[in-house]
């Protein structure tokens, strides 16, 4: 049953997949829809209004390829708390080329920023929608740590992304000590995702959850200096903003460009 739910939203949202105006996105598709039939007939002026705005007229703004598009809407779906829009557009973006192994390493390390509650959810419905495509699971491993040197290979990942200041960082508190060992020990050492994957996909759960802006400030000069730059960040915001809402992109535009500004 839960196998024939997901084939079923994969159908309605069948051509998500080909919307975008970045450098490797397909034109955009008119027939592009979040919306199962049902809905439709209900809701008929809300579905195809919002039709229009999140594929076809946001794509064109956003500009960003496909595959960077998936990513930062899986992320911000997981950050704002919206699994079953994230199941739909999870199914579509396996078959639109996001690797299974991307895909969970989103999921995964959500839970450094959101917390098991808020993700294993979301690590449900990712099986469920791969288990219904037929992928093997589970998929290779990923982990490059262990759990002697972890801290030691975190620490040095926050100095790699954050500066040298980190370099004693885990020694100011347990908390400190548990992001160098678990959020950057046990997860951004991973492989599956670069670390520019990873800072773009952190941005965006923190952009969607709201009120972490001081943590959202310390991202967006981790992105900048991975190479995602002011304009990246906000097409990305743009891209995201029909699954986070106006405030909270409002939130993350004004942080990007005060970081921008100080970085002058």
């Amino acid at each position: 049953m839960k196998a024939k739910k997901i084939l079923l939203m994969s159908a309605m949202l069948g051509v998500f997949g080909t919307v975008g105006a970045g450098a490797d996105a397909a034109p955009v598709d008119k027939s592009a829809t979040h919306f199962d039939a049902e809905t439709k007939k209900l809701d008929p002026e809300f579905t195809k209004m919002f039709d229009y705005f999140s594929t076809q007229e946001v794509p064109s703004l956003g500009k960003l390829d496909n595959r960077t598009r998936y990513m930062s809407i899986l992320a911000a779906l997981l950050g704002c708390q919206g699994v079953d829009e994230f199941k739909s557009v999870l199914n579509v973006a396996l078959d639109n080329g996001l690797k299974p192994v991307e895909a969970k390493e989103i999921v995964y390390q959500a839970t450094a920023y959101l917390g098991i509650g808020r993700t294993k959810p979301f690590l449900t419905a990712t099986n469920e929608v791969m288990k219904a495509k037929k992928i093997k699971l589970p998929l290779e491993p990923q982990g490059t740590t262990t759990l002697e040197n972890r801290r030691e290979m975190g620490t040095a990942k926050q100095i790699e992304l954050f500066g040298e200041g980190y370099q004693d960082f885990w020694k100011r508190g347990d908390i400190n000590y548990m992001l160098a060992a678990n959020c950057f020990g046990d997860y951004y050492t991973r492989n599956g995702l670069s670390n520019k994957d990873r800072e773009l996909i952190t941005f965006c759960y923190i952009a969607a959850q709201g009120g972490c802006e001081p943590q959202l400030q310390g991202h967006t000069a981790a992105n900048f200096k991975q190479g995602n730059d002011a304009q990246f960040l906000t097409n990305v915001i743009t891209e995201i903003q029909p699954y986070i809402g106006y405030p909270r992109s409002l939130n993350a535009l004004a942080v990007v460009r005060q970081v921008a500004e100080k970085n002058k």
